[in-house]
């Protein structure tokens, strides 16, 4: 059985990997609008009654219009796979990351709209819920994360900045505080404490790696390294794209190892004699942070098998 899929914003960097990922499989219609009428209500609510998923590559305000649209719809509306970041704390949105928790694939398999994850959020989150839900961090525990990403995820003027050689080859930034993934980093890792984010971008163009240090005898339960990563073990056990590792103190982690796949490496460090640890989590922020998270969402959207690794 073929399924249609609208990608509205194929032409950005995440709707570029989405359909270059759908494009091996068979079983996947893309369709499109010309690119004069891409912009066309009209012509964009004729193609959603046509398809079974559009999924939205869009800046907040155009994914929110989009919405509405598919709104007065009715029940001729397609299916709805949001990119962007306004619908991840939305009523009647199911948060796109499957690994969340054993009921989490399931809800994605029956929703009607799917608000797929932040590329920031995810490594976190797969990282702090088992422990929070496992009962090892508290929900109010003071928490900083910080990471780092290539410069793809900055969107259109940081990508030709960088490309034409005006990119500097480190930059920290979010320093107001507000970064718009903090709601729901903080939503979803199961915190009631705001934590602190810092990010950064650096000279290349995909990757990620997110870091949140530890010390283990301010925690409750004065818990082991051990115990860390036991517990990130069992929840992720069985996962296809969540692999957990035993951090070596002789590693040399670089954030580009994962690119143009949907895997992603949670990885615990420690030193029980200074009783410190650091949580790490290395992926493609276009792949299990954007659009390989996208693809495997339509894939349980669809129940089909899909095709989540951008070919070569």
């Amino acid at each position: 059985m073929s399924h249609s899929v609208f990608i509205d914003g194929e032409a950005g960097t995440t709707g570029l990997q989405i359909r270059q990922r759908l494009a091996r499989l068979p079983h996947i219609e893309i369709r499109s609008l010309p690119e004069g009428e891409r912009k066309n209500p009209d012509a964009k609510r004729a193609l959603m009654a046509e398809v079974d998923v559009a999924i939205l590559c869009l800046p907040d305000d155009a994914a929110r219009e989009v919405v509405a649209l598919a709104d007065a719809m009715g029940d001729a509306a397609p299916r709805l796979l949001d990119a962007s970041t306004a619908h991840r704390l939305a009523p009647g949105w199911v948060y796109g990351l499957p690994e969340l928790s054993p009921a989490q694939a399931e809800a994605i398999r029956t929703a009607r709209r799917v608000a797929n994850p932040g590329c920031y959020p995810t490594g976190v989150i797969l990282l702090l819920r088992p422990l929070v839900d496992g009962g090892i961090i508290p929900p109010d525990f003071p928490i900083s994360v910080h990471a780092i990403s290539g410069y793809s995820g900055g969107g259109r003027t940081m990508i030709e900045a960088y490309e034409a050689g005006r990119g500097r080859d480190f930059e920290l930034y979010g320093l107001d505080f507000q970064h718009k993934h903090l709601p729901e980093m903080q939503h979803y890792a199961g915190l009631t404490r705001r934590p602190i984010f810092i990010p950064s971008v650096a000279d290349f163009a995909q990757g990620m790696i997110d870091m949140i240090p530890l010390h283990l005898d301010a925690l409750p339960g004065r818990p082991r390294v051990g115990e860390l990563l036991d517990c990130l073990r069992r929840h992720h056990a069985g996962s296809e794209y969540v692999t957990v590792l035993e951090g070596d103190p002789k590693d040399r982690l670089e954030p580009q190892a994962l690119n143009n796949t949907n895997r992603i490496e949670l990885r615990v460090y420690g030193h029980e004699g200074h009783r410190q640890a650091l949580l790490v989590a290395r992926y493609d922020n276009l792949g299990k942070g954007a659009s390989g998270a996208a693809v495997q969402n339509l894939g349980l959207m669809l129940g089909v098998p899909v095709e989540t690794r951008l070919a070569a």
